[in-house]
């Protein structure tokens, strides 16, 4: 062998060993997970608190640095404490539901330990007005996609902002003193199985290395699986919040990610060199379809909302056997997957999600239970509170061309949106149930009309005149996305799918606001004759001293009828 063609040999080798050695300290670099605190404000051994409200119970989630070997006590007010019931199975989760509250009183809440020892500094919380009260307004702050983990924020620039951000836009987003927060899905970025998305999150190499390997065998709870899923939602929920919204009842809708898959629908497996080059176990992603959720992904997701989430407490017009509710393992009274915000006679708000009990029956499918679906439309025809709103964890009036959408466009060759070319496992009957909860808004007699979306990584407003066959016209339906918190660069529609959202090619809307792809969120002012609806944004290169500064970009009024 010449010299030559040994030095490119030795070189070779040289390349080859020095990237093996960057990716192996890229992967096994450690991580820092600050957690969101008030400063002042003494948390303790209290790593997270996230409350839930009606008008005459709380229902609180909470978690600790260390096991606590017995009970812990909540104290409300003047009244007898709320023994703690663990979530968990080694004392680190704890849930306190307290009951036969007076609505719209601030109550005074202190976290002790079984030897009566306080855990915390006491903090206040605030029922909501009673069903027949008549408030004169109330605000919230609704976002959506806040959810990931820094663990996948690799060097090819993949994942969310990073967890210091996220604090900073949650926290900015606080400043304004909403009443209520709703997060309106994807809490949880930790695909594991389906297509690209999950290479780059729970089936990276940096997560398997730091987080571990779950096994699908097993049930969560009670197993080794039990120290990987709090490994993968603490830095997601648990630091993200910390106890900054302690004294804010928060509602957390579930979305696709919230079940550890993205929705996806794949012929066969795909291959990608890129993966084989970067080291990935097999350069094949998995294909199939990913909802409805396997036994796995049900737990998974269960488990997460069990131990992190409070679900959604009873409110009137939700039927108590609506499906969602009943488990054995829960709070009583409480719904998993629908709830309703109702703040006296002023608002009453629909939270819903489409993914759990999604059905793949062509013509008669559906994205929301059939019961659910009676009960959201029958609460838009009675129209108990002045303004009726709905917010879904999935979108209304745009689509990116990805499998579960509403919609069977995809995206063209051109770029655009297409309905000509088929969408691998679409199902007709999406849409159908689309058009009827669009139709049930617009017939509402007095209250505008309002979807107010997650799931799509952007802010934008649209007015829909027609959707298919049906005319919308006469009250067009209003939809607006309110923009994500969390998404990383390379997560946007624009550069994940290669098209900014669009109206599907099906329907007929006025877009006031553009798609905006930076991340946001939106504060909506309800009062009694009008909402008001406020955009912020931000995204780099602007810096991150801009967040703390931001003002609304874009504002929605909207008069009641």
């Amino acid at each position: 062998m010449s010299r030559k063609r040994k030095r490119i040999l030795i070189g070779i080798l040289v390349l080859v060993v020095a990237f093996i050695a960057l990716r192996t300290y890229l992967i096994q670099k450690p991580l820092n997970y600050p957690v969101n605190r008030d400063m002042g404000w003494n948390a303790g051994d209290v790593v997270h608190i996230l409350p839930i409200a009606n008008h005459e119970r709380f229902l609180i989630k909470t978690s600790f640095k260390r096991p606590l070997q017995a009970a812990p006590a909540l104290g409300v007010g003047t009244l007898n404490n709320v023994r703690g019931v663990m979530t968990d199975t080694e004392g680190r989760f704890w849930m306190f539901d307290a009951p036969e509250l007076s609505p719209d009183t601030e109550y005074e809440l202190v976290l002790k330990d079984a030897k009566g020892q306080k855990l915390c500094d006491a903090w206040k919380l605030k029922t909501f007005p009673a069903p027949d009260a008549s408030p004169e307004h109330v605000r919230l702050l609704i976002y959506t996609g806040l959810g990931g983990h820094d663990v996948h924020r690799e060097w090819i620039k993949t994942g969310p902002q990073p967890l210091s951000i996220r604090h900073r836009l949650l926290n900015k987003a606080l400043s304004f003193n909403p009443h209520a927060v709703i997060s309106s899905g994807d809490q949880i970025y930790y695909d594991l199985s389906f297509d690209k998305p999950a290479k780059v999150m729970g089936d990276s190499p940096r997560s398997r290395y730091h987080v571990g390997v779950f096994d699908r065998g097993k049930s969560i709870l009670g197993t080794e699986n039990e120290a990987i899923l709090k490994r993968a939602v603490d830095p997601q929920i648990a630091y993200l919040y910390g106890t900054v919204c302690r004294s804010v009842p928060t509602f957390f809708i579930l979305d696709d990610h919230d079940y550890f898959e993205n929705d996806t629908a794949l012929e066969g497996d795909g291959f990608d060199i890129r993966l084989l080059l970067l080291g990935w176990r097999s350069p094949f992603t998995k294909g199939g379809i990913s909802f409805p959720p396997d036994d796995f992904m049900l737990d998974a997701g269960r488990s997460a909302q069990k131990l992190y989430l409070p679900e959604f407490l009873p409110a009137p017009g939700v039927p108590p056997g609506l499906p969602g509710s009943g488990a054995d393992d829960r709070a009583p009274d409480v719904n998993e997957c629908y709830g309703a915000l109702r703040y006296g006679t002023l608002l009453e708000a629909l939270l819903y999600e489409s993914r759990r009990f999604t059905t793949l029956t062509g013509q008669d499918a559906v994205m929301i239970h059939p019961e659910a679906e009676k009960w959201l439309i029958d609460r838009m025809k009675a129209e108990e509170a002045r303004h009726v709103l709905n917010l879904p964890a999935t979108v209304f009036g745009w689509s990116a061309g990805k499998w579960m959408e509403w919609y069977p466009d995809l995206r063209g060759k051109d770029g655009r949106l297409t309905s000509q070319i088929a969408k691998y496992k679409w199902q007709p009957g999406w849409f159908e149930q689309h058009n009827r909860l669009l139709a049930a808004a617009s017939d509402m007699k007095h209250s505008t009309p309002l979807f107010i979306c997650g799931d799509l990584h952007d802010q934008s407003e649209g007015w829909i005149t027609r959707s298919g066959d049906l005319d919308l016209s006469k009250n067009p339906v209003i939809s607006i996305c309110s923009g994500s918190l969390g998404t990383g660069p390379r997560m946007w529609p624009s550069a994940f799918r290669g098209l900014v959202a669009e109206p599907p090619t099906a329907m007929v809307m006025q877009q006031k606001l553009l798609p905006v792809e930076k991340n946001g969120f939106v504060i909506v002012d309800v009062y009694r004759e009008e909402i008001i609806v406020s955009f912020y944004a931000w995204r780099q290169p602007e810096p991150e001293s801009a967040i703390d500064e931001l003002a609304p970009y874009h504002v929605v009024n909207l008069q009641r009828r």
